[in-house]
């Protein structure tokens, strides 16, 4: 259950500095999100299945060490990417 590469490069557009800018800290809390959803979703229909749910607690948190990460560094870039992806923060 990958994201569609029609969404990664939306997302990379939309959050990254250039077309190609996969690496920036903004364009993979964006990634690392849609793909939260996708398996909260699956792991909602699935309850039983824990292989996906142990891979959702670990995009959670590298999700969450990349914030703190960005908030150290970039605290209004942190406010304004939390405030977009409407993230609890």
């Amino acid at each position: 259950m990958a994201l569609s590469k029609e969404l990664t490069t939306s997302m990379v557009g939309k959050f990254g500095k250039s077309e190609k800018d996969t690496g920036a800290t903004e364009v993979q809390v964006a990634l690392l999100t849609e793909r939260i959803k996708q398996l909260t979703e699956h792991c909602k229909k699935f309850k039983k299945d824990k292989h996906s749910q142990r891979s959702l607690l670990i995009l959670v948190g590298k999700r969450r060490r990349l914030l703190k990460y960005m908030q150290r560094t970039n605290l209004e870039g942190y406010r304004s990417l939390i405030k977009e992806l409407g993230l609890r923060k």
